[in-house]
């Protein structure tokens, strides 16, 4: 790890101006994004003492390597800069609020024909009308089915609807009147619109509007004695009361705000948010934080605005109020740049009475609830993934910490459709984005040993002539993002630029502690040479060997006993079968690619004209292996002797196909 003083700027080299600053391991990478009102004074304070500093934030500037900044005109721009580079670069050591759920939204596709009504998740689309976000994901779909009956909105997919044109016949909904079924005429597409339209309406809060209306049509349906009417009038007024129930008015109805709430200790912090739509509840969100810095809730609630509103696709998430526990320093900033996304003004501010101050310790109930919650499931697995990295960084007697770990296993069926995987772990938990799956071909697919030399002289090749590439510099600088003054932006930065550019980033940009393989010495040592070869010598390897799960070690005659109760254990074996699990769903893929593609052309005795007559006669190559030799033979120039020849070679070829993928070094099954 580095020392902060090897790369501490000198105080007079810093300016005194508001800007941003960024950390940078030794490969490059940021790690971390922060902003400041003086820059001299903020960034003084991780180098005065590193002792005294939180134990996340003295982490973080000994695994930096260096720091840069980027002087701004005013706040506001820091503000903005901020943001943009902290969704550019997620830097590991910024605080994140951590949401592990997409909440469902109530979707109208205006801008299709035929509007569809329906739960959708996910980001916006255009000319798509949202209501929501709703929690949990069966209140809206309640809430839509209900609907259904005032409003019958298509709710089918494409495909349904198309096979209901084609066929002349609607789908169960058209039948039991919770469809208008426009896809059999039964109501043109302007009423259909116009129908989708007043669902919108109602969800936008004009409900009071149709529920009188509907209540006048009975009442006129009971004076002419047409009770079967009035009857079907007061079941849909009903409904409607139904779904207004569901979402009790707390505030007024012209009160459209989100509420936020927090509950911290030491080490993380949990925020909720309800947010309120035409005075009713619409729905709920939670996030859980871990602290990087000694931040205090107006921070907090600062990071929280910027990422909740920062990611939002459409303005109209954005309300006209945002109520938070505490102010932000530089809540003024904050609402002129919500302001802007919106298109209107934004209010931030805190509730000091009245029904939205007690809302809002509804709220931090929930947030407190939230909390405890997350410590009792995540304080065993917190504790449990360190102890595992600290425990398998002594086991392996290795110098460095295992921030990151690769693991690579090979798969493949008799040495056919040879293929390997790649998975990552940051700080013991699996990073997907990084996964990487790799074909393997000609002499490198004879035996695994030749397959994993492959893999990793490929995987590592890479990372070498990406950081030699001049286009992939690490010191090269963001461009400046839309909006800021360019003659402010970048004109102190150190170390010093002409100019910013996009820094863009490698597919194997960043090395791993150590490499860990699914087999014993052979692969190992396979590993290792090809590292040896590239002159890489800064990169540990090790394998785990499935039928004694022992680890071995390059030029080791004797493995690493690991006890079988060990979390070091454990952890790498989660990895090791993640690899398996990643390599075997590619090669099933490639498999079955490479059957469907050339399965006929395999077949001696088939030309292009008789392939061609029995894939018209039995449409696809699953239903052609279903048939017998009698069914063949109907096949126009199909005689019985060359009929039983493709049938016996289509069974044998299927049975190939169904075996089970075997490692052909240990015997492994790999797959049933």
């Amino acid at each position: 790890m580095a020392d902060p003083a090897t790369y501490r700027p000198k105080t007079g080299e810093i300016p005194t101006a508001p800007g941003v600053y960024r950390f940078r391991d030794e490969h490059g990478r940021v790690i971390y994004v922060g902003k400041a009102k003086n820059l001299r004074s903020r960034l003084n304070s991780y180098f005065a003492n590193p002792r005294g500093l939180l134990p996340k934030t003295r982490a973080m500037v000994h695994t930096a390597a260096s720091v840069e900044w980027t002087v701004v005109g005013t706040e506001l721009e820091a503000l903005q800069l901020e943001y943009t580079w902290i969704k550019e670069f997620n830097p590991r050591f910024n605080i994140m609020f951590r949401d592990d759920k997409s909440y469902p939204y109530l979707a109208v596709t205006m801008g299709e024909k035929y509007p569809r009504a329906q739960v959708m998740r996910g980001d916006r689309r255009k000319d798509t009308r949202y209501f929501g976000p709703f929690y949990p994901a069966k209140a809206i779909r309640e809430t839509l089915d209900t609907l259904l009956r005032v409003f019958p909105v298509r709710t089918c997919s494409s495909g349904v609807f198309k096979r209901a044109e084609r066929t002349g016949r609607p789908c169960l909904l058209g039948y039991i009147d919770k469809c208008s079924a426009p896809c059999v005429g039964r109501i043109s597409a302007e009423d259909h619109r116009q129908l989708a339209a007043e669902l919108c309406d109602f969800m936008s809060g004009e409900g009071k509007r149709f529920i009188s209306s509907l209540e006048k049509e009975m009442q006129a349906a009971v004076a002419e004695l047409d009770y079967e009417t009035a009857a079907r009038l007061r079941d849909d007024i009903s409904a409607l009361r139904k779904v207004f129930e569901r979402n009790n008015v707390v505030l007024s109805e012209d009160t459209d705000a989100d509420i936020f709430a927090l509950e911290e200790d030491e080490l993380e912090a949990s925020a909720q948010v309800f947010h309120v739509r035409g005075g009713r509840i619409r729905g709920q969100r939670g996030w859980v934080v871990e602290k990087v810095e000694d931040n205090d809730t107006a921070d907090l609630v600062e990071h929280l605005i910027q990422q909740v509103y920062g990611e939002a696709n459409s303005t109209d998430r954005i309300p006209r109020q945002v109520l938070v526990p505490v102010l932000p320093p530089n809540s003024d900033e904050l609402a002129e740049w919500l302001g802007g996304l919106r298109g209107a003004k934004v209010d931030i501010r805190v509730p000091q009475r009245g029904d939205k101050k007690a809302l809002m310790e509804t709220v931090a109930r929930n947030a407190s609830d939230a909390l405890r919650l997350h410590k009792s499931r995540r304080a065993g697995d917190i504790t449990t993934r360190s102890a595992a990295l600290q425990e398998l960084q002594e086991a392996l007697d290795l110098p460095v910490a295992l921030l990151r770990i690769e693991c690579y296993d090979i798969s493949h069926v008799s040495g056919t459709n040879v293929v390997a995987s790649m998975v990552v772990a940051e700080d013991g938990l699996p990073k997907k984005s990084d996964y990487r799956k790799f074909s393997i071909t000609g002499d490198a697919a004879r035996d695994d040993t030749s397959a994993m030399y492959n893999v990793i002289s490929r995987r590592f090749r890479n990372y070498l002539a990406e950081n030699a590439d001049p286009a992939a510099d690490p010191d090269a600088r963001p461009e400046v993002p839309a909006g800021l003054p360019a003659d402010r932006a970048g004109t102190d930065v150190q170390p010093l630029t002409d100019t910013l550019t996009a820094a863009p980033k490698g597919k194997f940009a960043y090395p791993p502690n150590l490499v860990v393989v699914d087999g014993g010495q052979p692969q190992v040592a396979a590993a290792s040479r090809a590292l040896a070869d590239l002159g890489i010598t800064d990169i540990y390897v090790v394998g785990l060997a499935k039928r004694l799960e022992e680890v071995w070690l390059p030029d080791s005659d004797f493995p690493v006993i690991l006890p079988r109760a060990s979390e070091a254990l454990f952890l790498l074996q989660r990895i090791r079968d993640e690899a398996h699990r990643f390599a075997i769903t590619f090669h099933r893929q490639k498999r079955a690619k490479s059957m469907t593609a050339s399965l006929l052309d395999e077949i001696s005795g088939l030309g292009p004209a008789k392939r061609t007559a029995l894939l018209k006669e039995f449409g696809s190559v699953k239903k052609l292996r279903a048939a017998s030799v009698e069914d063949l033979q109907r096949v126009p120039g199909i005689g019985p002797a060359l009929a039983a020849s493709v049938h016996a070679q289509l069974t044998a070829k299927t049975a190939e196909a169904d075996a089970p993928a075997v490692n052909m070094t240990t015997g492994e099954i790999l797959e049933t």
